[in-house]
């Protein structure tokens, strides 16, 4: 039979990562470039051996911004915060509303603010954060930190790893 005492020297609190891409203006660019390739490829044909696809120096260019793109994304990593202190981040945003459970204005931003430990952000911070970023990457964070602290927790499944795995093992 397990010992308690063991089984709390190693729980930790859950954590969770979301990576996001900060630069706007380079996703904004390969946009515009997928739609300049796209109009290529219905209007150009070569008119010798010697052409060149103009789209080999677009392709080039939206190779080039992704690796960019790659180097501008951010990692947030989020950590639970307890129970004890979820009940009082949940006291101190009351709702208005009085079939919501906390305020759903200040109390996400709030909860972003004290479960991201990576990069740490005051709400101060969060808010000037949340200035620049759109509503999908502002859920994707809130939505992280709701996660940690409530979402029951199972061994992930992978796709990729169980093929790569079943290949190196025949299967078995």
């Amino acid at each position: 039979m397990p010992d308690i005492s063991e089984i709390l020297k190693r729980a930790k609190p859950r954590e969770k990562s979301v990576f996001m891409c900060l630069a706007g203006d380079v996703i904004a660019e390969i946009d515009r470039l997928e739609r300049e390739l796209a109009g290529l490829s219905d209007t150009w044909t070569p008119d010798s051996l010697a052409s060149s696809n103009p789209g080999e120096k677009i392709t080039t260019k939206i190779k080039a911004l992704r690796e960019q793109m790659k180097a501008a994304e951010t990692e947030f990593r989020f950590r639970a915060i307890g129970a004890r202190a979820w009940s009082d981040l949940v006291a101190a945003h009351p709702s208005k509303n009085p079939n919501e459970g906390w305020d759903p204005e200040t109390f996400p931003r709030a909860l972003v603010s004290v479960c991201c430990v990576d990069p740490v952000m005051t709400p101060e911070q969060v808010d000037a954060l949340f200035e620049v970023l759109n509503e999908g990457q502002r859920s994707d964070l809130m939505q992280a930190a709701y996660d940690v602290n409530a979402e029951a927790t199972s061994i992930p499944f992978s796709v990729s790893a169980s093929a790569i795995f079943s290949s190196l093992t025949d299967g078995k």
